[in-house]
Parts: C-alpha cells; structure tokens; sequence
C-alpha cells in the first residue's frame, strides 16, 4: 500500500489499483484497461495521463510531481530524426487558450531509446511514445523500432501531420490515410496502439471508424485545433511557424462533443482531451464516453493539476456514492 492525498491510501487487489478513505472507510476502484483487446493489455491504475508535449519526457517533471500517482504519461511527439522545430516565437496566450507552433522539436527516436526509456523503465507508470512522420514507413520505422523496448508501455499516434505524398493534407483528415498509417504501425508492433485524432475534419466519427476498423486499440481525441494570432504593430503573423494549435479550456466544448460523437460511432476505448483542468471537467468527458482522460495546457499553468483532477475526480465519486468508475463511462446520454 501507499499513502497518497489527505486520507487516501492505494492498494492493489489483483491487477487492479484501489482508493480507500481509512477515514470514512471508503473504498474506490479507478483503475481502467485502454487494451482490451491487446494480449499485452495497457492497465492505467487511474483515469488521468499526461498529454503529449506538456512534460517532455516526464523526468524533469518527475522531479515537481509525483509522477506515481498518475495513471500514464504520453512523452512528447517523437520522430525518425531529431527535429530543431519551428522559429520563434512559439507559443501565444489566446483567450482561455493557448496557441503553439513548437513543430515537433524533439530528439529523435535513437536519442530517445538510449536516454530516456531506461530512466522510464525505472517507474511503476506506464509510459507511451507519442509518435510523428511524413509517411505510414515513417510511422512503420518508429513503431517497429519501440518494439521489445524497456519502459515503453505503449504508442500514440500523431496522425495531425502533413501526407508528404499526398501534398501535405494531414493523416487524420482522410479516413484511407488513417487507416493506412494504423495498419503500418499494427503490423509492427505488439505494443498497445492509441491513435490520436485531429478536430480538423468535418466528420471525426468517420474518421474514427476507419481507425477502429484499421485494429486500433484505442482513440485519443481531440488534438489541437488551428489557429493563428496577429502582431498588429508589426502587421504580420505573431507565431513564427504562422499558424499553430490552439488547446486549453477554450475547446473543451469542442473536445468533448467530438468524444461523445465518437463514443457512439465506435467500440474501442476512448481517452478524452481538451482544456481539462479540474475534476469536473474531467468527469464530463468520462461521462461522455471516455475511458481515461490527458491533462495537457492546464500543466504549464500547474505541474499538480493532474492530481488535482485525480482528487477532484475522487471526491465526487465518494460525495456520489460510486464505487468504481466504470459506472460514470458514458451515462451522459440524449434525452
């Protein structure tokens, strides 16, 4: 057992992780399944991940946070080559958002393997490579080579990047690309597959089928949404990479329409993003249809705020009376 927040203690039942309140005498089982489907399966012993590219490769921030608390960590996009990223600036405050152009600056696949993953093998957390290319080799190359990897739990998908083949259109606007990037990555890896989806499209349900039929294990959704920001006194375009993402609490309620469109189109587990930040926020997506949820722009105001959604989320639960939160996915039906 391990002591956590106030009253709370962790115990683990099996394979499963529970909260219990030696207070009140309260017990909580958090803990979800993202592969049900996988023989190597991806337990989280709690809803709450980080998203990728708000804490890097986790062990700066493992040094603010107790990381152990967290149900998984999402590194950030990595590619084949390491990537310098988009000039500067790179990042611009919206209203209740944040818009970014970093361009996937990261170290690389081989720099990755050789510097982080021993560290993360270290942790009783799972840990997921989010993953980037120009093409389904690409993405082929990347998966095939995490396979067999210590400290990787699992990949992501980042299928919000330019068809170099296809004249730049992104992965996850075609339901043919993303289908064919999903089956590349399959065919080369036993690991867990999250592929995660852009908002960018006028259909995401669609989408979303392609990729479940493709043999995803699960969908993460939404991705950022794009914009752009002008610098009126020097009449052009404030970001350096022109446009960028824009996340935070001004799309939640995009984000989690688009999780409850999905949730009715397809049978696989959905983990929710956007503009989480609070337990509350957390527990509407949950109830919308996801299984898990990413805690992304809301960590570079708070490095702590995935445990306070934790805890946000636990209250509730024990306010409520729910002993498992198995029993809040998807209730949040039309009337």
């Amino acid at each position: 057992m391990a002591a956590l927040g106030g009253w709370w203690v962790e115990a683990v039942v099996g394979k499963e992780y529970h909260y219990i309140n030696w207070q009140g005498g309260f017990e909580l089982k958090l803990s979800v399944e993202l592969a049900p489907h996988n023989e190597k399966g991806l337990s989280l012993r709690n809803p709450v991940m980080t998203a990728s590219g708000t804490v890097e490769y986790g062990i700066e921030y493992a040094k603010m946070v107790n990381i152990e608390r967290l149900g998984a960590l999402i590194c950030k996009g990595t590619t084949l080559a390491p990537r310098s990223g988009n000039p500067q600036p790179r990042l611009a405050e919206t209203a209740s958002g944040l818009l970014n152009s970093v361009g996937l600056q990261n170290i690389g696949i081989e720099a990755l393997i050789k510097e982080k993953t021993p560290v993360w093998a270290t942790w009783s957390i799972p840990v997921i490579v989010n993953i980037a290319g120009e093409s389904a080799e690409d993405y082929a190359q990347l998966a095939r080579r995490l396979e067999g990897v210590r400290g990787v739990s699992g990949i992501e998908v980042n299928i919000s990047c330019p068809n170099v083949a296809q004249g730049g259109m992104e992965f996850g606007q075609s339901p043919e690309a993303a289908a064919e990037v999903t089956r590349a990555v399959k065919a080369q890896t036993t690991l867990p597959v999250i592929v995660k989806l852009t908002p960018n499209v006028t259909d995401i349900a669609t989408i979303a089928r392609a990729v479940a039929e493709a043999g995803v294990d699960a969908l993460s959704l939404i991705n950022t949404v794009v914009g752009m920001a002008i610098d009126i006194t020097q009449r052009k375009p404030f970001l350096g990479g022109v446009s960028g993402g824009l996340s935070g609490p001004a799309i939640k309620p995009i984000a989690l329409y688009m999780v409850y469109q999905v949730s009715q189109a397809v049978d696989v587990p959905i983990i929710g993003c956007g503009g989480i930040s609070c337990g509350d926020d957390a527990l509407e997506f949950i109830m919308a249809g996801a299984t898990a949820v990413q805690i992304g722009t809301a960590n570079l105001v708070d490095p702590n705020a995935p445990l306070e959604v934790l805890e946000g989320i636990e209250r509730f639960m024990e306010r409520e009376g729910i002993t498992d939160i198995a029993q809040l996915v998807g209730v949040a039906k039309a009337p």
